[in-house]
């Protein structure tokens, strides 16, 4: 349900509704917006017929509406204006292109600051790297850990690139969150919700990657998980679903970005990278995805991708990753939206 106060409502209007909402055991939402202050009611699952008509006659209240979707606090239903993701002045959601880059995993300081300082020269408004990594097999390089964290704010420092990196397990997310700008979780971990809830709890962006076998249904109420714990800055990442096609890494659903940008007001990127798990593929279907709407790409660039020790075949080299900067800005501008990066300057 969402409660919509009156123009000119007072702040005693607004605390005796989000008391009543309380008595019953749910969580009031306030979007306070210039003209009107919207109330989103979520809590359990449970019937209280009387408490639309409750509110409805409050003062400073100027009606209710249901929500239908599961999805509540995501939902256009809820809020019809875009969230923008502001982290550190890099603005996602903006109807601008943002790319993210960087290695998959970070390896040493050389490669690190290698490649954040090529990442700052071609155009990237934020570095990726993974510190903690998760790998199939427990005998794969399974990332520096906290040294891993350390090189990656030493990057932000030298750059002045926010860092995104993933966030595999409760037991880490303070520690994450003290180098970190982004929190990500990914597919692995989609639907840990108690994973959810603790990074939510940081009050720092989450990067939200779609689970390898989600719905578009599953993916939101994941998300739904970090907004109901007060979070809003929530960035959704498509990064391909497992299907039975095996000729790629993944079957990247370039259906998602419309869809989930009609269902949902949080910003939405994709992953080319993790989608193809091919090199050759990266651009194409990146430009296909920002052709499509997506609000920005998460890129997986190394200096020698032949030597890297996670996910080199889909890893861009330097010069591959400029002529991919260059054809994406292309199509930004193709469907009316510019560069992150050059937005920022002007």
């Amino acid at each position: 349900m969402m409660v919509i106060m009156k123009p000119g409502h007072t702040r005693e209007d607004f605390d005796a509704v989000m008391s009543r909402i309380k008595e019953v055991g749910l969580d009031g939402h306030a979007i306070i917006g210039v003209e009107r202050t919207v109330i989103g009611v979520v809590g359990l699952d449970r019937e209280h017929p009387e408490l639309s008509d409750d509110i409805e006659v409050m003062p400073g209240v100027e009606s209710t509406v249901p929500i239908s979707s599961p999805f509540k606090l995501c939902s256009r239903e809820f809020r019809k204006d875009d969230t923008i993701v502001n982290v550190n002045g890099v603005r996602i959601g903006e109807g601008t292109v943002t790319i993210m880059a960087g290695p998959c995993a970070v390896e040493s300081e050389e490669q690190l600051m290698m490649t954040a300082k090529a990442m700052k020269e071609r155009g990237a408004s934020i570095l990726r790297g993974g510190a903690f990594k998760p790998r199939t097999s427990p005998y794969s390089f399974r990332g520096l850990e906290e040294d891993g964290l350390k090189l990656l704010a030493q990057a932000r420092q030298e750059t002045g690139l926010p860092v995104v990196t993933e966030v595999m397990s409760e037991t880490t997310v303070q520690l994450i969150a003290k180098y970190a700008d982004i929190l990500q979780i990914g597919t692995r971990n989609a639907q840990n919700f108690f994973l959810l809830e603790e990074v939510a709890k940081a009050h720092k962006p989450v990067l939200l990657k779609r689970g390898m076998s989600s719905s578009i249904q599953e993916w939101l109420l994941a998300a739904e998980y970090i907004l109901a714990k007060g979070n809003r800055n929530v960035i959704l990442c498509e990064r391909g679903i497992r299907t039975f096609e095996t000729a790629a890494r993944n079957t990247m659903d370039i259906n998602a970005i419309p869809l989930v940008k009609e269902l949902s007001h949080l910003p939405v990127v994709a992953d080319p990278s993790h989608g193809t798990g091919k090199r050759r593929l990266v651009e194409p279907v990146g430009l296909g995805m920002i052709a499509a709407g997506a609000d920005g790409l998460i890129l997986e660039v190394h200096p020698s991708p032949e030597h890297a020790l996670s996910d080199g075949a889909q890893s861009l080299t330097f010069e591959l990753f400029s002529s991919v900067m260059e054809n994406v800005a292309k199509v930004a501008a193709a469907v009316g939206k510019k560069m992150e990066r050059e937005a920022a300057a002007v």
